[in-house]
């Protein structure tokens, strides 16, 4: 429903978030998933807003209707256009909801910035704590996973994406549960999305570590994934993140793939607003 310009330029073009903002209380701010935009949220922003809340979904730069810049796709900078839309919307007592590479958003910006005005953090399949496999890192991601992914990219983007879009929601095994035309909708929105912004964030997700940051978190937090995530699988990710988080809550959701927005949308709105109402 508007626009808001960051802090941040690229030569003489201003850098603009899209943002959508319904409903009236708390303010939930939702931030979506690589290589989505918020439209990914549709029924989430519809149960909060009946709930009472205020929702707030923006595109991250290089997505759907925001600015897509040649450079910027790094969390510290990600977290820095998160401010700019809490500072400018001059929100208070927010609840931050990140899914996927999103949660990385959510990390980042608590780390960087404090939790004083943030009341609660929602980390949903997300990337955090730190995906890539290193000496001080095990049983993660080996390099040659992003390699491969970007690879892929580069060579044919849009089928690339097509066979994703698929291991996102498990089709082969929940097509009762999502349908063909949704799985083509998510590959419409992410074809419209910067390459490069869609490259460098493989990068960004896939080879940033989170840990410090997560040990800033001194608020109730809720992590949510599903145990048959083939994209960010839970071991990996979501069982680290709430051992490293000290009041974490952690609910897993049987069968949900990554993508529970769309195929576990009724199960993913009871665990959000049983842990936010």
């Amino acid at each position: 429903m508007g626009f808001i310009k960051t802090n941040s330029k690229e030569n003489s073009n201003s850098i603009e978030l899209y943002y959508e903002d319904y409903g009236s209380g708390q303010p939930v701010i939702l931030i979506h998933g690589w290589p989505l935009s918020h439209r990914m949220w549709d029924t989430q922003i519809n149960a909060l807003v009946n709930a009472g809340f205020r929702v707030i979904a923006y595109d991250r730069r290089g997505f759907g209707q925001s600015s897509k810049p040649f450079t910027g796709y790094d969390y510290n900078t990600m977290a820095s256009d998160l401010k700019d839309i809490i500072d400018q919307l001059e929100l208070k007592n927010i609840i931050l909801a990140g899914f996927s590479m999103g949660g990385g958003e959510v990390a980042r910006y608590i780390g960087k910035y404090g939790a004083d005005n943030v009341s609660k953090a929602i980390l949903i399949s997300a990337v955090t704590p730190f995906l890539l496999e290193t000496d001080n890192n095990k049983n993660a991601v080996d390099a040659s996973v992003f390699d491969g992914m970007k690879g892929g990219i580069s060579k044919d983007r849009a089928d690339f994406f097509k066979s994703f879009g698929k291991n996102f929601v498990n089709f082969e095994k929940l097509n009762d549960k999502v349908g063909l035309a949704q799985v083509e909708l998510n590959w419409s929105i992410a074809m419209q999305a910067s390459l490069k912004g869609t490259l460098d964030c493989v990068d960004a997700f896939g080879k940033t570590d989170f840990r410090e940051d997560l040990k800033s978190f001194d608020i109730p937090s809720l992590v949510i994934h599903g145990d048959d995530d083939a994209i960010v699988p839970f071991e990996v990710s979501g069982k680290k993140a709430c051992d490293i988080i000290e009041n974490c809550q952690l609910e897993l959701i049987e069968g949900g793939p990554h993508g529970l927005s769309f195929t576990h949308s009724d199960e993913l709105n009871k665990a959000i607003l049983n842990f936010i109402k």
